[in-house]
């Protein structure tokens, strides 16, 4: 297989945009020290005050590991906070402080400013069925991941 070939391949071009996606959210929100998974996390947190740790996983389709070490960074930097759930004992609940909620704030404008960047190369009828192709993608293949998903309920 020729280097052209794999450059062509669904899984290089994901890979490839979801770096440059980063990219520009990271520059985008640099003055906040805000990466995406700290972002996707607060939000969580804010929408779901008291959310469990597992829940909050599976909200952002992350994988346990991987929400602990978001949480646990967040947590020192003092934008959030962990306590034992009241639910359940042997889980640990995670609320939003009032420092991560002034972040969230701050943190609007950066996040749209990304977000119109990462879709400028498209007129809106492309962004349109850009994000209704990757939906499709990601409905039709989720059992195919490595961490589940369950989008929390409004």
């Amino acid at each position: 297989m020729a280097t052209d070939d794999i450059y062509q391949r669904p899984g290089f071009l994901l890979r490839r945009a979801h770096q440059i996606s980063a990219s520009i959210f990271e520059r985008a929100c640099a003055e906040l020290a805000l990466t995406p998974a700290q972002y996707g996390v607060l939000r969580v947190m804010q929408e779901q005050p008291g959310i469990d740790q597992s829940s909050l996983a599976r909200a952002l389709a992350f994988d346990k590991v991987t929400v602990l070490r978001v949480i646990k960074g967040l947590e020192d930097r003092g934008f959030c906070q962990r306590a034992v759930s009241a639910d359940n004992r042997r889980q640990m609940a995670v609320r939003l402080s009032p420092a991560g909620a002034e972040l969230l704030r701050q943190a609007q404008k950066p996040v749209q400013q990304a977000y119109e960047t990462l879709l400028s190369p498209f007129s809106d009828a492309q962004r349109a069925q850009f994000l209704s192709l990757l939906h499709l993608l990601n409905s039709e293949l989720d059992t195919e991941a490595r961490a589940s998903f369950v989008p929390m309920k409004r």
